[in-house]
C-alpha cells in the first residue's frame, strides 16, 4: 500500500498580533474613568459648564436617570484604550456626545470604529441625529469629521456673571402654556430652515419670555455648577441689551453659579451686544451633526368613507355617435 506524502513543513514568519475590542464600559472600567477624568474633551458644552467634568462624580450620576439613555464604551487596540460616552433624552429626535478620552490619544487606530459604535448605540434609542459640540481648533475635530459629523452651525459661550442691572424692570415672565405657541412661532422666524430638523423646537411651556411681545424668548439649563442661557430674540426687539441685563440680574434661586449665554451663529448680532455689557467670550466652537437616518412618512391607502343619508351616482361618459 503506497504511503501518503506528507507535506512539507513551511516555518511560520514572525508577525505582531493586534487585537482590538470595542465594548461597552463596566463597572470593572471604574479606574479607568477616574484616570482619565482630567483628561476628558466634553462634546456637550451647556452639560459640562452645568454639571462639570463628564468623567467626574456628578456626570456619572447621569448613569443613574432613568429618563435618560446613557451608554458608554470603550476601545482597545496593543495595550492603548479610548473611550466614550453619549447620551439621550426620551422623546426627543437627537443625542449628545458627551465626551471622548483621553485627549491625548485621539489619534488612535479604533477611534473611528469607537464613535460610529456610540451613534449606533443612540440609533437604537429612535434619535436620528447625534450632535457634537467641540472648539474648532480642538483634538476632536478631525477624528469627529472623519467620522462622518458635518458643522452646521458655529456657537460661542459668553460668560454673563458679571452683568449687573441697576433697575431691575419686571420685562420678563416665565413662560406659560398659552405662550408656546407664540414661542414657537418666534424659534421658526428666527432658526433657518435647514437646520430645523437638527435644532429642537421649544416642546414645553419653560423658560423666560418679554412682556414686550413675543420678541425674545429665552430658555435655561442648570446644574451644580452653573446655569446656561440659550436665547431666541428676534432683530426688530429693541433695547436687547437692557432687557438681557434685567433678566441676568433677577433669575431666582442663583446662588452664586456662573451665568452663561449660549449664542448660536444664526444670532451673531448678539454678540456686540454682550460685548458692550461687559460679557466675556470664551473660543468660538463648531457644532456638528451625524445624520443616521431619514425619517420617511409612510403613506397608506385609506378607504373613503360615505356620510349616512348620502348616494353617490356613477359618472358615465357618453361618446358622440
Amino acid at each position: 500500500m503506497p504511503c501518503r506524502e506528507r507535506p512539507p513543513l513551511i516555518p511560520a514568519t514572525p508577525h505582531i498580533a493586534i487585537i482590538m475590542s470595542i465594548r461597552p464600559l463596566d463597572l470593572l472600567d471604574l479606574p479607568a474613568l477616574y484616570h482619565h477624568r482630567s483628561d476628558a474633551v466634553g462634546l456637550d458644552t451647556a452639560r459640562t459648564l452645568t454639571r462639570g467634568n463628564p468623567l467626574g462624580a456628578v456626570g456619572l450620576l447621569a448613569y443613574m436617570n432613568p429618563a435618560r439613555h446613557v451608554y458608554a464604551a470603550i476601545a482597545s487596540a496593543d495595550g492603548t484604550s479610548v473611550l466614550g460616552g453619549i447620551i439621550h433624552t426620551r422623546g426627543e429626535t437627537f443625542a449628545k456626545l458627551l465626551y471622548l478620552a483621553p485627549s491625548s490619544n485621539l489619534e488612535h487606530p479604533e477611534i473611528l470604529d469607537l464613535i460610529e459604535s456610540l451613534s449606533a448605540e443612540a440609533g437604537t434609542w429612535g434619535a436620528f441625529h447625534v450632535l457634537a459640540e467641540v472648539d474648532e481648533t480642538g483634538e476632536a475635530f478631525i477624528p469627529l469629521r472623519k467620522a462622518g459629523f458635518s458643522v452646521y452651525a458655529w456657537q460661542r459661550m459668553w460668560d454673563v456673571s458679571g452683568i449687573i442691572e441697576a433697575e431691575k424692570r419686571p420685562d420678563w415672565t416665565r413662560v406659560r402654556s398659552a405662550h408656546l405657541p407664540a414661542v414657537q412661532s418666534l424659534y421658526y422666524q428666527i432658526v433657518p430652515p435647514l437646520l430645523q430638523p437638527v435644532e429642537p423646537i421649544p416642546k414645553n411651556a419653560i423658560g423666560w419670555m418679554c412682556n414686550e411681545e413675543v420678541k425674545c424668548y429665552v430658555n435655561m439649563t442648570h446644574g451644580v455648577y452653573g446655569i446656561v442661557l440659550f436665547p431666541l430674540i428676534h432683530p426688530e426687539a429693541t433695547e436687547v441689551g437692557a432687557k438681557l441685563a434685567a433678566l441676568i440680574s433677577c433669575l431666582p434661586d442663583r446662588r452664586n453659579r456662573p451665568i452663561y449665554l449660549c449664542v448660536r451663529s444664526y444670532q451673531a448680532w448678539l454678540e456686540p451686544v454682550l460685548e458692550d455689557l461687559g460679557a466675556r467670550a470664551a473660543a468660538r466652537q463648531a457644532v456638528m451633526v451625524k445624520h443616521l437616518t431619514r425619517l420617511v412618512k409612510d403613506e397608506h391607502a385609506v378607504r373613503a368613507t360615505q356620510p349616512a343619508g348620502v348616494s353617490v351616482q356613477p359618472s358615465r361618459l357618453e361618446g358622440k355617435k
